[in-house]
């Protein structure tokens, strides 16, 4: 008994394309080697690099310390690009919250807070968050010049735990953080 190293592809609509190198056209079926399959996984690989880098969303682990608002400045710098998603990810300690919209957003973080709303300082207490002028700032500014749709979600619980979860949850592409502000000798 003998083995090919080819894949058979059968057409539903008729006779296929005679254009794909390496293939072997017979009527309706198309004789693929190896070597072809290959270069149409890489193209289809590409294609979705494409599609994700498209709608790229960067993640910023905030807690408003100076170097998270470095992070987050670096972030706009260096990182985003027009048309990305900014999402900046906060964490706020467990605690007895009477509130039963926190009760709700306690597994899976609160909903995405949109930049006007974060701004509004009624709406953050709410979720037990207070957000400084300067976060504030670098978030207007970056959504106006380069035109970013910058939001906010928070979790509530163990830090360590959390920004794990929000990677998977919130399906970044990438996060960026700052270092927890420790000196060399400490760290």
């Amino acid at each position: 008994m003998m083995h090919l190293n080819h894949t058979v592809t059968i057409h539903q609509t008729g006779l296929a394309s005679p254009t794909i190198q390496g293939s072997e056209v017979r009527g309706s079926v198309v004789l693929r080697t190896p070597k072809t399959s290959k270069r149409i996984h890489r193209e289809r690989e590409k294609e979705r690099e494409r599609e994700m880098e498209e709608n790229r969303r960067v993640g910023v682990a905030l807690d408003f310390s100076p170097c998270s608002k470095k992070a987050l400045k670096w972030a706009v710098d260096n990182l985003v690009r027009e048309g990305d998603y900014l999402i900046l990810i906060t964490i706020r300690p467990e605690g007895n919250y009477e509130d039963g919209e926190v009760q709700l957003w306690a597994v899976d973080g609160s909903p995405l807070i949109p930049l006007h709303e974060f701004s509004d300082p009624a709406i953050m207490k709410k979720y037990g968050v207070k957000a400084d002028p300067e976060t504030l700032d670098i978030a207007n500014t970056a959504a106006n010049q380069k035109q970013l749709i910058v939001v906010m979600k928070i979790f509530w619980g163990d830090p360590r735990e959390k920004i794990c979860e929000a990677i998977e949850k919130v399906s970044l592409s990438c996060l960026v953080m700052g270092n927890r502000g420790l000196g060399k000798i400490k760290r």
